[in-house]
Formats: C-alpha cells, structure tokens, sequence
C-alpha cells in the first residue's frame, strides 16, 4: 500500500511540476498583441476537440488573447443549414465555454462551410456577441495604443478561388463569389496598409505537404501569392485545411507560409521534398493551435499542442 501511495505522490509532483513549466513558458508569450489561431474544429467535441478548448481557455488567462483567429472549418461535415442549426451548439458554443474565452471569435469560411449556408455562418455574427464574421472576405486591425503596435490581418475566402469547387455539387454557394472582385479588393487592402506587421489568414494552402490534390495549392499560388509579394508588406500565409502544422519557406520568397494544425482530428505529415524550391522548416502531426504575438521589435507565432506545449515557435 506504501509504494502505490508513494507511486501516486511522485505522479502527482511530476504533473505539478510539468504545469508549472508550462505556465512559465506561457508568460513568456504573451506581447503587446496577443491571438489565438484555431481551424478545423467542428467535431462535437470529439478527437481532441473539447480537450484543446479547455487548454485554449486555460492558456487565455496567462496570455490574454485579444480573439481567436476561427480559419474556417468550424463545422464538419456539411456546415450549418441555418443560425439555429443545433451544430452551433455541439461543434462551438457548448465547446469553448471557458470564460476567458468569450471575447471576439473573427472567421473565414472553410471549404466544410462551403457544404452548408454559407450566409447562415455570417448572419450568425447577428446571434452570437462573440462571432464576429463581417463579410466573406475583410481585413481588421488590432493596435496597443500605449506602445502604438498595429497589426493588421487580412481574411480571404479561399475555396472560390479554388476551380474545382466550382464544379462540384457538394458546394452550391461558391458558383455565386466574385473571385475577381475579392482579389481586386485584396490587392488594394494591401497596397494601403501601413501597419507594422501584416498577415494574411485563410482556409487553404498556398505550399503544404499532402495528399490533397496539389491544384489547390497551384490554384493560390497563380492568385493570391503575386498580390501578396508584390506589395511585399505580408509576413506570413496562415492556412488550415490539412490538419497538422507545417513551417515552409520558399526560395526567393520573404513571406513564411504556416499551416495550422486541427483543433480537433490530425493528419499525417512529413518534409517536402518534391518540390527543391521548398523547404519544410517545422513539421508536427499534433492536434493543437497557434499563439500569434506582436510587439515592435517582433511577430512571433507559436505552436500548441494538445498538452499546451510550445513545440515550435517562428519569428515572422
């Protein structure tokens, strides 16, 4: 009976001492601008779903997120039919309820989303205080007025300019985007920017390692990449879609493209090695999220896994 008692006691000095390491490197986080990124979420609370939302509003209160970053596929598998949908419920709101987190959620449509009413996931920002979803394609600015840090984001909505979407069945609302129109817009938002730091989130890859069909990456890479290099103010490319993280970089390109992991339900990974212009710099199958930081002097994205570990960080 001692030594069970004594293996417990040692379990339990072991799991205090690994929360308190990891509260500490959580600290070290946080900057002037501080938010989550999180995509691929919608699954009932399933594969590692509830558990990162819990992780999400734990870490929220050392970090203080000013919101979260939803990069579309809040719900699988065929989106929402309405704002009274009872996946709202199942896949979001009886899942993040952490009280840290009832600030902004700020999304773009996913191709899951695509699925279902796409307008119905806009018009829930009419239900929801915390859902904030403008438009299908926009751009927001977070500052600290007392160190005058600025950070724009700009939202785009991905699977319009993606062709084979247009043809198929499964997507009814993509055959109504004006994808010209949303890339005119782009281009302007980003020739006018004049923060210190710009970032471009949306739901598909520009460069990933997957077994997707590799036209949605050349898709993106015809589009929107020669939008973003040419106003050469983009930092980094956020995506989801392919549920685990990557950090590639590209030659002769100054943007970091990431993909962030699944907040629920990973997939396989490995380097690229297909293309030589390529180069995987990170590459984790963890289910998990990602910190974004900013302050003056740095932009630093930070990716979570499951059990709340930092398990690689890129200055931006």
């Amino acid at each position: 009976m001692r030594r069970i008692h004594l293996i417990f006691a040692l379990l339990f000095t072991c799991m205090a001492t690994l929360a308190a390491q990891t509260a500490a490197e959580w600290k070290t986080l946080k900057s002037d601008i501080n938010l989550f990124l999180a995509n691929d979420l919608g699954r009932n609370g399933y594969y590692d779903q509830r558990k990162i939302a819990d992780l999400m509003g734990i870490m929220a209160e050392t970090i203080g997120p000013e919101a979260v970053i939803a990069i579309g596929d809040v719900h699988h598998f065929d989106g929402v039919a309405s704002v009274s949908d009872p996946l709202w419920s199942s896949n979001y709101e009886q899942i993040y309820t952490h009280p840290e987190l009832m600030f902004p959620w700020m999304a773009v449509l996913g191709n899951h989303e695509y699925r279902g009413n796409t307008q119905a996931v806009l018009d829930y920002s009419q239900v929801s205080r915390r859902w904030r979803m403008p438009e299908r394609y926009y751009t927001h600015v977070f500052s600290d007025e007392d160190d005058g840090v600025s950070l724009r984001l700009v939202f785009v909505d991905t699977t319009p300019l993606i062709e084979s979407y247009h043809t198929d069945s499964r997507y009814p609302d993509v055959a109504f985007q004006d994808v010209e129109r949303q890339l005119a817009w782009m281009d302007s938002v980003l020739t006018q920017a004049s923060e210190d730091w710009v970032v471009v989130v949306g739901h598909h890859p520009v460069y990933a390692e997957t077994g997707k069909d590799v036209a949605e990456q050349e898709a993106l890479q015809r589009k929107l990449m020669p939008i973003m290099q040419r106003s050469g103010k983009v930092k980094a490319y956020v995506c989801g879609h392919i549920h685990n993280f990557q950090h590639i970089r590209a030659a002769d390109d100054d943007i970091v493209y990431v993909v962030n992991s699944a907040g629920a339900l990973s997939r396989k990974v490995k380097p690229i090695t297909d293309r030589p212009y390529l180069s995987t710099l990170f590459a984790s199958d963890a289910t998990g999220f990602s910190v974004l930081s900013a302050s003056h002097d740095r932009l630093v994205l930070s990716m979570i896994d499951a059990e709340g570990r930092v398990i690689h960080s890129i200055d931006l």
